[in-house]
Formats: C-alpha cells, structure tokens, sequence
C-alpha cells in the first residue's frame, strides 16, 4: 500500500505555515474592513468632512485607523485569545458533549490506545454527544486539550473496524494539527463577520445623517462632486463587505475540503484498512445531521452534507473520497457503491448490506 505518497508530513509542515499565514491574511483583512468602515461613516458624524470626495473620505479613514491602531490591535488579540484557549467550553456547551472514561466506553479506549501506540501519540480525550446521528469530530489547540467527539448514534451503527477508522481519521486531524488550523480561521472569519455587520449596520442606521452631510452644511456645502465621492465610498463599502467576508468564508471552506481526503488518507495509513474506512463513509453518508449542531462545529465534523456545493461546501461529496480511497490503495469498490452507480438516483449505501443494526 503506498500511502506514503499521500505526503503527511509534508502536510503537517504545509498546515502551519498556513496558520502562520492565516494569522498574517486575517488580520490585514480585518484591518481593511476598518479602514472602509470609518471611511464610510466619519462623514455623516465629522461636520468638517461632509460633502467630502471619495479621496479626502479614504484619507481620513486611514487617518483615522492609523490613530487608533492600538485598540483595534487590542480588540483582536483580546477576541483571539478568548476564543482560543476557551473554545473547548465553547464546543462542549454548544454541542451538549460530555467528557467519558475507559469504565464506560474500554472498546473505544483500546481502539484509539492502540493507534495512539503505533504512532507514539498522547491519548485524546473522548467525548459523546447524545444524538442518533453518525458523525464526529476532532478538537483542540494542544496535547491537553485534543479531543475526538463522537455521536451515540456512529457508536451504535458502526461495526468495529469501521469506528476503528473513523478514530483514525480523526486522530490524523490532530496529528496534521488541522484542528488547531481550523479554530484559527473560525475564530477570525467571526471577527471578520463582526466588523461586516458593523459596516451593514452603519449603512442601514446612519444612512440619514450621511445624506443630511451629501445635502450640505459641511465646508463642501453640498456639492455634487461631494455627493459623488460619497456615494462611490457607499459602493466601496459594500463591495470591501461583501467580498472580504465571502473571501473569508472561501477560504475557510477551502481548507476544510482538502483536509478531509487528507485525513480519509491518513485513516487508512494508520488501521491499513482501506475497505473499513470505505464502508464507515458509506454508512455515515446521509445520516451525518446533528440536531442544533452549529455551523461552525458541522464543518469540523467527518462529514457535512447539508452545505452549498462547489466553492462553499465545507467537505468533498462521499462518493469522491470513497473513489480516492479506492484509487490510492488499489482496493475494489464495496459493491454497494458500485449499485449506487447503475441507480443514480438512489442512495443504497445507506443502508449498507448487513446494516441491520
């Protein structure tokens, strides 16, 4: 089996110069996302600047951020820091898990032990979340806080060597620190999604005083050529809106996709049962919706069928990674995908053959 190929190490290397590039992208789109922001609204509250042209608008603006750089500076290391080092509370109280021990659940134990064992790994926590859906997921930022998440309902369904790999898959989350990955850019698309509802809001509520401003009784009197530069920073505005958040989210989605087939791949390397992981996708397609679950924790999960296709969907489609899977380990297709192919229109592999649990 050549999953050496697949380049995990290298991926490792690659996921943290992305987080260190994250770190960088975010902040300076943060940084953008203010500069428009005041811009946009310190004509309709600065006299002096009313009826001011897209340039003056724009210079005051980055006046105005350079100024008070040190707040914003402070006001995102603040939310970073927070959200950082308290998400696994934030996890736990918006997904209702609880943390379980080897007495209640020894078989999931010994499974992750020993592939822990194989790699020399420190073991992760367990928790469950009591919902009859099959999904998880992994989470957390470092050795005391890693934990793999899984739902009542993936325990129950799954046969052994079926859980065995979904565990892996999770498990190579945490060894290609994806999971610390992810967390950096969700916390900093909430920040961005922050400043992009401040800049909606300011549109919305403080359009009055601006269009008082573009009337006159600023030191343009009104003129056209002021009301023109206004207008263009309006469309500027909304523009910087809507692109740096889709961006964001583009981006975010983007990193999601690619490290599913990764962790399908380091799945396999580790339990060297390609067939198993397979047949566990399989089973889990179509049944992966958690009640209540988050946006933000659904994409962490092994899978997340209920999203936007294309560019904004957060996991590549289930019969995609079972073909990978197939072509990278040389292992024929279960024959349930294979039925799935001659009835396109039906899903069988929901049901997999011998599925009567």
């Amino acid at each position: 089996m050549a999953m050496s190929a697949v380049g995990l190490a290298t991926h490792v290397y690659n996921n943290t110069i992305k987080s260190v590039l994250l770190l960088m992208f975010y902040p300076v789109l943060l940084f953008v996302m203010v500069w428009v922001f005041l811009s946009f609204v310190a004509p309709g509250y600065n006299p002096d600047m009313a009826g001011a042209s897209m340039r003056e608008a724009f210079g005051h603006g980055f006046d105005l951020t350079l100024r008070h750089l040190h707040w914003i500076i402070l006001f995102t290391v603040t939310w970073f820091t927070i959200a950082y080092f308290s998400h696994t509370r934030l996890i736990r109280a918006s997904t209702g898990s609880r943390p379980v021990t080897r007495k209640e659940y020894p078989k999931l134990y010994n499974m992750l032990e020993n592939l822990c064992i194989s790699r020399g790994l420190p073991m992760p926590r367990f928790e469950i979340i009591n919902s009859p859906a099959l999904n998880a997921f992994a989470s957390g930022i470092n050795e005391k806080t890693y934990t793999i998440t899984l739902t009542q309902g993936i325990i129950d369904k799954l046969e052994d060597d079926e859980l065995e790999a979904v565990i892996a898959h999770e498990l190579t989350h945490i060894i290609n620190r994806d999971v610390r990955l992810l967390i950096i850019s969700v916390i900093f698309v909430g920040m961005i999604g922050f400043f992009a509802e401040m800049i909606y809001r300011s549109m919305i509520y403080g359009g009055r005083s601006r269009r008082m401003g573009m009337r006159g009784g600023g030191r343009r009197g009104g003129s056209s050529g002021g009301g023109k530069g206004q207008g263009a920073v309006l469309l500027i505005a909304l523009a910087v809106l809507v692109i740096g958040y889709t961006f964001a989210i583009m981006t975010r989605f983007a990193l999601s996709r690619k490290r599913e087939y990764l962790a399908d791949a380091g799945a396999v390397e580790l339990t060297k049962k390609p067939d198993a992981m397979m047949r566990a996708l399989m089973r889990i397609s179509g049944r992966d919706k958690i009640d209540d679950m988050p946006d933000d924790i659904q994409q962490m999960c092994i899978e997340n069928s209920h999203n936007f296709m294309g560019m904004f969907a957060t996991h590549p489609p289930i019969d995609k990674r079972i073909k990978t899977i197939s072509d990278m380990t040389n292992t024929p297709l279960p024959d349930s995908y294979l039925n799935n192919l001659r009835q396109p229109k039906s899903r069988p592999w929901q049901n997999p053959p011998g599925d009567n649990k």
